[in-house]
Order: C-alpha cells, then sequence, then structure tokens
C-alpha cells in the first residue's frame, strides 16, 4: 500500500515581554512626553551628577527601621546580619553609581529577582495585584517617596493574595512569596548572602523602587504618573487578548501550539476561548506559583486523541545528570500523546535561562526521555533556547554550539543542521534605563545597534521521523516578519518572534502496525 503523508502544522511562541513593565523596552511613541520622559532617566543615571545622592537620604533610616520592624513581625532570621549590611554597604552607597549601576547587585539578582516575583501578581481569580513601583501597571499616585513607601509597606506586608500552589490555591503576603536566591544558579551571591537573601532582597527591593519614585519625581514631577497609565493600558491590561487575538486569527489551523512564559490564569483565560474548543489547553502539574512563569502546549482536537495525553515532567527532572535540576517548576512541560491516526509523541515546550545555559542539560534530558520511551515515539520540542550569535564558554550559550549539540543527538531544527544566524534571529529589542537589570539597558540612540538581536528560538525533532517545510518567523502577529523593527510592539506585546513550520512525515502501513 502507498505511504500515508501526515502533516503537522507547528508554532512556538515565548508570550512574555517580562515583569508587565510599561516603561521596560524602548517604543515608538507619538507623545513627545515620552521621549523626554526617557531621555530624562537615561541622563540622569549616565550622568547624575550632584543628583546622586545618598541612600539614606531616600530610602531614609526610619524607612529601614520600619522595614525591620515588618520583617521581625514576619519572624524571619537573619534580620541583624541584614541591619549590618544596610549600615555597612548599603546607606552611605549613592543612588545611581552605588547601587543602581552596581553590576553586583545585578548578578546576585537582589533587586530583580523580587521585583519578577512580586511586580505583578496573577491571582486564582483572574485580576492582578500590583507592587507600588514605577515599573509596572500599579496606578496609585506616587508623588512623593513619603508617599510611596506608606503604599509599599502596606503592599507587601500587610496586604495578601490567593495564588496557586502544589495541591490548590494558598493566601499569601506577597513578601511570603519570596524565596532563596540560589548561589547554585546564581554564583555571584555568596554563601552569607544566600542565607539571608530574603531579607536581603526585600531591602534592595525597597531602596531600587524608592530611588525610581524619586528619579521621575525630579525628572518629570506632575506629569510622569498620567503618560504611565496611557502606556500601562496599550502594553499591559490588553496584552493578553492581543495574544489571545493573534493566535485565534493568525494561528487557530495549528496542530501543536508550543508556549512559553505563560502565567498560570493565562492557560485558564484561554481555555475559555474559541482556542479552548478547538484545542486542548496543557499545563505542567506543577506550576511556577512565583515567577509565574510556565510553558504549555495547545493541541487540535482534531489531530490528538485526548485521553491519551499524559504529563512525563518529572521523567525529565529525574534525568538530569547528578547536580539536581538546573530549571524551575514551569519552565518545562513535557507529555506524550498518541496522534488520531495512531503515531506517538513526545511534546515537550521549554523556557531556557537568561544565558542559555541550561538549554543543552534540558534537551539531553528530554532526549534521554525519548530513548527510554523507545523507538514508536516521535519528538517535537518548542523552545526559547536562549542562544547567542556569538556564545561564551560557561557564560553564555552560542548557537552554532547549540546547533551541534542537538545533531549529535540525532535530532534537528526547523533552521536545519546548521542555522544561518542572519536569517533566523528571533528577537529584537532593547531594554531602557527604567528596568531592575540596568546592565542591560542600551541608550536611546543605540537602541538599533546594541539591541538583543539572536536566533533564540527552535522547533526540534528527529530528522528521521520528520521533514521541515516553509519554516517561518512573525513579529507582527500577521505571520509576516519585519527584520529591522525593534519589538515590542502595541501590536505585538512580546519580545520574541513566533516560529513556526509544517513537519510532514510517511507512515507505512507496517509503520502502523507496529504502534
Amino acid at each position: 500500500m502507498a505511504d500515508t503523508l501526515l502533516s503537522l502544522n507547528i508554532i512556538s511562541w515565548n508570550i512574555a515581554a517580562v515583569n508587565n513593565n510599561p516603561f521596560e523596552y524602548w517604543i515608538t511613541h507619538n507623545d513627545a512626553g515620552y521621549n523626554k520622559l526617557m531621555a530624562g532617566i537615561q541622563d540622569f543615571i549616565d550622568e547624575p551628577g550632584s543628583r546622586d545622592l545618598a541612600v539614606a537620604q531616600v530610602f531614609t533610616q526610619e524607612m529601614f527601621n520600619d522595614l525591620i520592624k515588618n520583617m521581625a513581625l514576619e519572624g524571619w532570621g537573619g534580620l541583624p546580619e541584614t541591619e549590618a549590611q544596610w549600615n555597612d554597604n548599603y546607606k552611605n552607597r549613592s543612588i545611581i553609581n552605588g547601587f543602581m549601576k552596581d553590576k553586583e547587585i545585578g548578578a546576585k539578582r537582589l533587586a530583580s529577582m523580587p521585583d519578577r516575583i512580586t511586580n505583578t501578581i496573577n491571582t486564582v481569580d483572574g485580576l492582578t495585584v500590583c507592587r507600588p513601583t514605577v515599573i509596572n501597571a500599579y496606578e496609585g499616585k506616587m508623588d512623593s517617596v513619603a508617599e510611596w513607601w506608606e503604599q509599599w509597606k502596606a503592599f507587601m506586608f500587610s496586604s495578601s493574595v490567593q495564588v496557586k500552589v502544589k495541591g490548590g490555591v494558598d493566601t499569601k503576603k506577597p513578601c511570603q512569596l519570596l524565596e532563596k536566591i540560589k548561589a547554585a544558579k546564581y554564583p555571584a551571591i555568596t554563601p552569607e548572602e544566600e542565607e539571608i537573601s530574603v531579607p536581603l532582597q526585600t531591602l534592595c527591593q525597597a531602596i531600587f523602587d524608592a530611588t525610581l519614585v524619586h528619579m521621575m519625581n525630579v525628572v518629570a514631577p506632575g506629569t510622569w504618573h498620567s503618560l504611565k497609565l496611557e502606556m500601562c493600558n496599550s502594553l499591559v491590561k490588553k496584552k493578553d487578548a492581543i495574544i489571545l487575538d493573534i493566535l485565534q486569527q493568525s494561528y487557530a489551523d495549528t496542530h501543536v501550539i508550543f508556549l512559553q512564559e505563560a502565567a498560570a490564569m493565562f492557560i485558564e483565560k484561554t481555555a475559555s476561548t474559541p482556542l479552548g474548543a478547538s484545542h486542548l489547553i496543557l499545563g505542567p502539574e506543577k506550576m511556577d506559583g512565583k515567577r509565574d512563569q510556565n510553558s504549555m502546549i495547545l493541541l487540535a482536537r482534531s489531530a490528538f486523541k485526548a485521553d491519551t495525553v499524559r504529563e512525563v515532567t518529572p521523567q525529565v527532572f529525574a534525568a538530569f545528570e547528578a547536580g539536581g535540576k538546573p530549571i524551575a517548576d514551569g519552565d518545562l512541560f513535557a507529555m506524550t500523546v498518541e496522534g488520531s491516526t495512531g503515531e506517538h509523541y513526545l511534546l515537550a515546550s521549554f523556557h531556557g535561562d537568561t544565558n542559555g545555559l541550561a538549554t543543552l542539560p534540558v534537551v539531553k534530558a528530554v532526549h534521554v526521555v525519548l530513548t527510554n520511551l523507545g523507538p514508536q515515539y516521535r519528538l517535537v520540542f518548542g523552545l526559547d533556547a536562549n542562544t547567542y550569535v556569538v556564545g561564551k564558554p560557561g557564560k553564555l550559550q552560542g548557537v552554532q554550539e547549540f546547533a551541534e549539540f542537538y545533531t549529535l543527538l540525532g535530532l534537528t531544527s526547523l533552521w536545519g543542521d546548521s542555522p544561518d544566524v542572519l536569517t533566523t534571529k528571533t528577537t529584537f529589542n532593547a531594554r531602557t534605563y527604567l528596568q531592575p537589570q540596568l546592565n542591560k539597558a542600551v541608550k536611546m540612540s543605540d537602541k538599533m545597534a546594541k539591541g538583543d538581536h539572536n536566533p533564540k528560538d527552535f522547533i526540534l525533532f528527529a530528522g528521521s521521523h520528520h521533514t521541515s517545510a516553509d519554516a517561518f518567523k512573525d513579529n507582527t502577529g500577521r505571520r509576516e516578519y519585519v527584520e529591522d523593527m525593534v519589538f515590542p510592539t502595541l501590536q505585538f506585546p512580546s519580545d520574541h518572534g513566533i516560529i513556526g513550520t509544517t513537519l510532514t512525515t510517511a507512515i507505512s502501513t507496517s509503520d502502523k502496525s507496529e504502534l
């Protein structure tokens, strides 16, 4: 009998432009006030001069005493050591050159990690709760640091949120969502700092937020708040609706949709849309309830048997080599499923760390599970590999080295065995000075030259099982890619482009009999 030609339309998309911060990326804005504000903040940080006050002149000793009191009420340990850090290491630093620009604070994630966790919290009722800060959709006025502080401490230590946790739902204060920063993942942090990293990161977050409020009220007093509200409406509040509209309007006929960095509530929102009727909406049992960044998979109901879905993420975690898993819950979702005509698939969706160093171990572990499942299983793996045109051994994952690795495993990608770095770039963004990792900030005049312009996104599969055809990229939501356009945009609210392909395979009668 003639072979049966099976085709699967596949896309993969990291949907997050991190942290719900309307100021994080440079955008094109018609309001001259936007450019004036951003230029003013850039100048403040680049050339602070006499504006570079001591930390204790902005986040005052009285505020610190208040903070210590609230942390003590939480029963946190390490407070004497945290107070010593304040007295010996932080309060006499200058706010810009001594704190905001300190590369070690960035490497230790002492400000960026608590910001990631508490910036915007997705609650079980489908709402979001924002920390009082400049860099999210918080709507309260903060016309002075003193006004901000009363709102900030009430949020962190007095308010409560209902979030998804292992086994159900829990009610927590935002401060209780913080967790230790592990030296195993962020080696810049010392063992002593790791031990007190919860109160220490809370202190650093307070200093960071206070400094932002101070700068905004120096640069654009009385005007920055209304501009922020306008941007939030376009870039934050409508973000999920825009993403879902892109998926529905441009990709509803796609058989497999890999998504990364999705909030837990986004999974539920998707299930209530027309996509929920046409597709199975699937995510890991153990989600990331703190950073709230999860990988998920949408499967066309017409192409797969719903009752055969089985999560195998724990098996992938078990396959990591000695030294533990290099990723957090939610970063990876792996599952097996049977196609409508009997084919067996291993599907995986993954979001790598910023430097891409977890990508190779994860791909290797997924391949171990594939091997253990047996030769009848076909792997399709959508991932944000966070690979770079030029890598640095042990520090930054190069794309060519990644390609060499996956080909040694018998895999290939929609970009082939050796991706052309000129045509496979899927990010082109530039961060501003209004975000917690200033080492990634790009000047207004340099955003085109120094932005993140790298080939980060892949769909992997075995060349012996599938052939890729019509591979494409999209940074408009219309199945088109504008190569010289910095994004996100107001119409495309992610910092990663969509990638897609059609995978075909010939299944003979004898192959089917083995299944």
